[in-house]
């Protein structure tokens, strides 16, 4: 919650134009304030923190938003997992790092 020097709310139009501002002194690009939740919940998420308790930062009534959202990062979780899996047993990685879109590969046996 961010309040004023006074204690009262911020104006949402004053909040992002000071977001705007301080993402221009530091030379990034524009991003929605929301944005930040965002990057903070997928940060967590990949550093492997339990999806419970992003559900409960975010303040998600119920887990399957948080994992419905989250599902991308959660799916692409996986594949490397499956990758490290397969390095671990002297295979090449098999799955393609950047393509969040693809399902992840079938499961093989190895004999």
């Amino acid at each position: 919650m961010f309040t004023t020097a006074q204690g009262g709310p911020i104006d949402p139009t004053n909040l992002t134009r000071a977001f705007t501002t301080l993402l221009r002194k530091a030379d990034l690009r524009r991003i929605r304030f929301h944005g930040l939740r965002h990057s903070t919940a997928t940060l967590l998420l990949e550093q492997g923190v339990e999806l419970v308790v992003i559900k409960e930062l975010l303040g998600h009534a119920h887990i399957g938003v948080t994992a419905t959202v989250y599902a991308h990062v959660r799916l692409r979780l996986q594949r490397d997992a499956i990758d490290t899996l397969s390095t671990a047993l002297g295979s090449p990685a098999i799955t393609k790092a950047n393509d969040d879109t693809a399902e992840p590969p079938p499961c093989t046996i190895v004999r």
